[in-house]
């Protein structure tokens, strides 16, 4: 595919998707979402890649949210197709790991996008947002499941209900995000915790993840059973010989990723 409204970029094992549409505040409209998601499943498939990173272009905004001028001819059967929701949905199953790079505004949809990524780190200028209720809509690319999930019921209640935008401080201080940093460090910050987890073997990455996202809304004896299978699956791994003879031997582990 042909990107015209995101950049794609490799930086060792680090892929970077980059909302490019900075006259628009990166505005989710039809033909990004697209391309997200045709870019999703490239880097996924991509053996020399281990994080992924989603960003935007510019220092105003990480992403806008929906394209008014499309959402405003949305029919009631529109709701129902997976869409900006379904796409949101894969990059949350994604078997890489996900980090959002928020540097700018990160409204309705925009704020959809970074909480369904795996990790979140903000420029501390950022903003943060759920405001379709002023369009007589709501948060419906899993904005009302994942807010409640990560800041618990009663923040989320509030924040939806009201509109009201947090701060990176005060998204920080909720757990919205992991840290808020100055903007000229965001990068930085972001390479610094994608070199971390690749550092991991990377079949206990997935797997942890993969544990964490179907074991959160399991009830406790399902999630251990989860956890239990995952960690029989790890333990006959070859990583897992390498990880602990490379422990006893006081060496750097040479992963693998089987």
């Amino acid at each position: 595919m042909e990107y015209q409204n995101i950049l794609v970029e490799l930086e060792e094992q680090i892929g970077i998707i980059k909302l490019n549409r900075p006259e628009v505040r990166n505005a989710l409209d039809a033909q990004t979402l697209t391309e997200i998601s045709y870019a999703l499943e490239t880097l996924e498939n991509d053996e020399g890649v281990g994080v992924i990173v989603i960003t935007g272009a510019g220092e105003k905004s990480f992403a806008a949210g929906a394209d008014i001028r499309q959402l405003r001819e949305k029919q009631p059967l529109d709701a129902l197709i997976p869409g900006m929701s379904g796409i949101y949905r894969r990059i949350e199953n994604c078997n890489k790991v996900t980090i959002a790079a928020i540097n700018g505004f990160a409204l309705g949809g925009g704020c959809e996008l970074a909480m369904a990524c795996d990790i979140r780190i903000a420029a501390d200028h950022a903003k943060f947002g759920l405001p379709e209720l002023n369009l007589s809509i709501i948060p419906g690319a899993g904005g009302t499941q994942r807010l409640a999930r990560i800041i618990g019921k009663g923040r989320a209640v509030d924040m939806i209900l009201t509109g009201d935008m947090l701060t990176a401080k005060q998204a920080e201080d909720i757990g919205l995000v992991s840290r808020a940093v100055p903007m000229e460090e965001l990068w930085q910050n972001v390479k610094a915790k994608a070199e971390k987890i690749l550092a991991k073997g990377p079949f206990a990455v997935r797997m942890a993840k993969l544990v964490i996202n179907h074991g959160f809304d399991a009830d406790m004896d399902t999630a251990l059973i989860i956890e239990k299978l995952a960690q029989a699956v790890l333990f006959g791994s070859q990583d897992k010989k390498e990880g602990t003879q490379a422990f006893l031997d006081k060496r750097p582990a040479l992963f693998k990723g089987m």
